[in-house]
C-alpha cells in the first residue's frame, strides 16, 4: 500500500520552512541535553574551578538556546510562504506550522507483542507493519489539500485500533512518541498514544489553516474555501481541547488552544467580510451602514484575539508578530467602520422619498449610546447635525488608520509585508480625502466625538467539525481476530489442539456467538473434554482453516464432514486479568510548566475480563443455529495593492527556563 505525501513538492517554500523547523528542533534538543548535563555536573561537583567552567558553559548554552528560539519564532512569523502566490491584494492571514515528530519503528516491538500476546508469528505481519509505518511517515509531510487532511484523518482513525491491539494497561512495549512544541521547539516524549493522537489533530487544524491562507481571496469560490477551512480548523482545535486536556506540550494546552480557536474564527470572519465587499460596496445609505457594522464585527473579534495573546503565559510563547498583526487589524477594521458611517451621513440626505422610519431604525442600531440631547432622527433630519456627526466619524477613521500604521511600523518583521503596508496607506489616504472635502467647514463649532459603532453581522463564523475526523478505516491487523475479543487488554492461553470426533460434534458440546465461536454446554465425559477442550474456549482454527472471523454456521460447515478419525481444532482460553495498578507511563519534556508535565495515563478499566457462563441445559451442536442466531460613486471598493514582501523577525527572546524536568519520569 502506497500513501501519497508532499514529497514531490519538497522544494516549495512551505516544505523548506518545515525542513528548517525540523533542523531547529534538533538543535534545540541538542542544546537542552548539553544544558541538562552541565546542570547535573554543577550539582555533583564541589570543585570551585569546575563550577566556574560549568557556569561559563551554561551561559553559552543558554545564549544559543535563546538564538534558536528566536529563529523558530521567526519561522512562525513567516506568513508569505502560506499565502496565495497569485494574489497579494488582501490583508495577510496567519497559518499554523505543522508539529514535527521523530520517525518510529513499530516493527520489532509489535512483532514481539504479536508473538508473546497473540501467540502468532510476528514475521507474518511484516506487510501490515510496513503499511502502518508508511502511513505515519507520510503524515509528516502531508500535501496542503483535502487529500493531506484525509491522510492525517486516516492515521488518526487507525490509532484507536492500534492502541487496542498493542498497548496493554499492564505492560509497556518500549515505543516512545516524540513531538516538538510548534512554538518553542521543546520536545515532549510519551509511551502512550495520547500525545500521538493530540498531535495529529493539531496538525489537521494546522493544515486547514494553511489551506485557508492559500485560497484565492479575489474570487468568491476562493473566499468560501477559506471560510470553510478556518471554521474547520477551529472545529478540529475545539475537538482537541475537549478530548485531550492534559497533554504536556504548551502549544496544545487549554489556554493556547482556546486562543488559536478564536484566531481561526476571527480570520473566518475577516473572509466573510471580504466576501461581502468583493463585488464592491454600494454607495447607498443602507449598504454603507450594514458594511460599517460588519467591519466593526471583524474589529471586535480581532480585539478579543489580541486580548488573549497578551495574557501570561500565552504572550511568552506566541510570536510578537501575531499579536501585533491582530492589533493592526483591530484598528484597521474599526476605522473602516467609522469611514462607512461617515460616508452614509455625509454623502446622503434624508429625502422625501426615503423611508424615514427605516433609516432611523438602522441608525439607532449603529449606536449603543448617543451624546445627551441627540437622537437618530435628529441626526438624519438636521443637515448640520448630520455633517457634524459625519465629520466626527471621519476623524475617528483617520486617527484609527494612523494608529494602525504606527503599530505596523513598530514590528520589524511586519514592516516587510509590503501588501499590508500598501493597504493600510490606501485606507488612510481614502479617509483623508473624504475629510478634505469638508475641511473648509467651521471646525470647532459644536464639536462632538463620534460614538462607538455597535458590531453586527448577518453571517457569524462558527466552528465546524469536519467529516474527515471520522474516517472509516480497515484494521491493518484484522487477521489477529475480532478486536472486541482479541485485544491487548485480554490475556489468552496459547492455542491448544483438540481432536473432535463425530460423537463430540453431535452431543459433546454446543457453540454460540458470532465470531469467533465459543464452546458452551460441554459434556465433561466426551472425548474432546478429555483431549483438553474447556467450557468457554474460543475456536480459532478448524484443521488448517483460520476461524477467528467465522460464525457458527461457517464453523458448522467445516465440521459437518468429520469422519471417524476426527479433525483437529485450535482453541484458546481467556485468562483472568485484574491488574491492581496501571503501568507506569513516562513523560519527558523541557521548558514546560509543571501543570503540563503531568503524565496522561493510558490505563482504562472499562473492559472487564469475561466470565465463563454456566449452562445447565445441554443441547445438540447442530441445533444451535435454529435456537440462538445473533446484528459616492455607485460602488466603493476596499483598498488593495499589488506587491508582496518578505519578512524577518525581531522580538526580545525570553530567558529559557530550567530544563530540570527534561530527563525526569512522572507517573500517576
Amino acid at each position: 500500500m502506497i500513501f501519497i505525501s508532499n514529497i514531490p513538492n519538497a522544494q516549495t517554500g512551505r516544505s523548506k520552512l518545515q525542513n528548517k523547523r525540523a533542523t531547529l528542533n534538533q538543535q534545540i534538543i541538542k542544546q537542552m541535553r548539553m544544558r541538562a548535563g552541565a546542570e547535573n555536573l554543577l550539582k555533583a561537583t564541589n570543585n570551585n574551578k569546575v563550577k566556574e567552567m560549568v557556569l561559563l558553559e551554561l551561559s553559552y548554552v543558554n545564549s544559543d538556546l535563546q538564538l534558536l528560539m528566536g529563529q523558530l519564532e521567526g519561522l512562525n512569523s513567516s506568513m508569505e510562504v502560506y499565502q496565495n502566490t497569485e494574489e497579494t491584494a488582501n490583508i495577510p492571514l496567519i497559518a499554523l506550522g505543522l508539529k514535527e515528530t521523530k520517525e518510529i519503528d513499530f516493527s520489532s516491538p509489535f512483532k514481539d507483542f504479536i508473538l508473546e500476546h497473540y501467540s502468532e508469528d510476528g514475521r507474518s505481519f511484516e506487510e501490515e507493519l510496513a503499511d502502518l509505518m508508511d502511513l505515519r511517515q507520510s503524515c509528516r509531510t502531508p500535501s496542503r489539500s483535502e487529500a493531506g487532511v484525509e491522510l492525517l484523518a486516516s492515521y488518526y482513525s487507525h490509532l484507536p485500533l492500534i492502541e487496542s491491539r498493542f498497548f496493554s494497561p499492564t505492560r509497556q512495549n518500549g515505543i516512545f512518541f516524540t513531538w516538538y512544541d510548534s512554538f518553542t521547539g521543546v520536545p515532549v516524549c510519551q509511551q502512550n498514544l495520547l500525545l500521538e493522537k493530540a498531535s495529529i489533530l493539531f496538525n489537521m487544524a494546522a493544515l486547514y489553516s494553511q489551506i485557508g491562507t492559500r485560497s484565492d481571496r479575489q474570487t468568491r469560490v476562493g473566499l468560501e474555501q477559506a471560510i470553510a477551512a478556518f471554521q474547520k480548523a477551529a472545529g478540529v482545535l475545539n475537538l482537541l481541547k475537549e478530548t485531550f486536556t492534559h497533554i504536556p506540550s504548551y502549544d496544545m494546552s487549554p489556554a493556547m488552544v482556546s486562543m488559536l480557536i478564536r484566531l481561526m474564527l476571527a480570520q473566518a470572519q475577516q473572509c466573510l467580510f471580504e466576501k461581502m465587499a468583493l463585488p464592491g460596496v454600494s454607495n447607498q445609505f443602507y449598504a454603507l451602514i450594514r458594511m460599517a457594522q460588519e467591519a466593526a464585527k471583524v474589529s471586535e473579534v480581532f480585539d478579543q484575539v489580541h486580548q488573549f495573546m497578551i495574557q501570561t503565559p500565552i504572550k511568552d510563547n506566541v510570536p510578537l508578530f501575531w499579536s501585533t498583526m491582530s492589533l493592526v487589524k483591530t484598528n484597521h477594521y474599526r476605522s473602516m467602520a467609522h469611514y462607512f458611517v461617515a460616508a452614509a451621513l455625509l454623502d446622503h440626505e434624508l429625502g422625501p422619498r426615503d423611508d424615514e422610519d427605516q433609516q432611523e431604525k438602522m441608525l439607532s442600531q449603529v449606536y449603543d449610546q448617543l451624546p445627551e440631547g441627540r437622537t437618530p432622527i435628529d441626526i438624519l433630519k438636521n443637515k448640520d447635525e448630520r455633517k457634524r456627526f459625519g465629520k466626527a466619524h471621519i476623524r475617528r477613521a483617520v486617527s484609527g488608520h494612523e494608529e494602525a500604521l504606527r503599530i505596523y511600523s513598530l514590528c520589524e518583521h511586519l514592516t516587510k509585508l509590503e501588501a499590508l503596508k500598501d493597504i493600510l496607506k490606501a485606507s488612510h489616504q481614502r479617509s483623508l480625502e473624504k475629510y478634505s472635502d469638508f475641511e473648509n467647514e467651521e471646525e470647532f463649532t459644536d464639536y462632538v466625538d463620534a460614538p462607538d459603532i455597535t458590531s453586527k453581522t448577518e453571517h457569524r463564523a462558527e466552528m465546524e467539525v469536519p467529516a474527515a475526523t471520522k474516517v472509516k478505516v480497515i484494521d491493518f491487523f484484522q487477521r489477529l481476530g475480532p478486536l472486541a475479543i482479541f485485544s491487548a487488554k485480554q490475556k489468552w492461553t496459547p492455542p491448544r489442539s483438540v481432536r473432535i470426533y463425530p460423537e463430540d460434534r453431535d452431543e459433546g458440546f454446543t457453540l454460540k456467538g458470532e465470531s469467533p465461536v465459543q464452546v458452551v454446554s460441554l459434556d465433561p465425559h466426551c472425548q474432546a473434554a478429555g483431549d483438553g477442550l474447556k467450557e468457554g474456549d474460543y475456536i480459532v482454527a478448524v484443521g488448517k482453516t483460520d476461524s477467528k472471523w467465522m460464525g457458527v454456521s461457517e464453523v458448522m460447515q467445516l465440521l459437518k464432514d468429520v469422519d471417524e478419525e476426527g479433525t483437529e481444532i485450535q482453541v484458546v482460553s481467556l485468562m483472568d486479568s485484574n491488574p491492581s495498578m496501571p503501568a507506569k507511563s513516562a513523560t519527558f519534556c523541557g521548558n514546560l510548566p509543571k501543570t503540563y508535565s503531568m503524565i496522561c495515563l493510558a490505563y482504562n478499566d472499562e473492559e472487564k475480563p469475561l466470565k465463563n457462563r454456566k449452562v445447565t441445559k445441554k443441547s445438540s451442536f447442530l441445533s444451535w443455529g435454529m435456537k440462538n442466531k445473533m446484528k459616492s460613486a455607485s460602488m466603493l471598493n476596499l483598498p488593495t495593492m499589488d506587491h508582496s514582501g518578505a519578512m524577518s523577525w525581531n522580538k526580545p527572546i525570553p530567558t529559557f527556563p530550567s530544563s530540570s524536568c527534561y530527563n525526569s519520569d512522572s507517573s500517576h
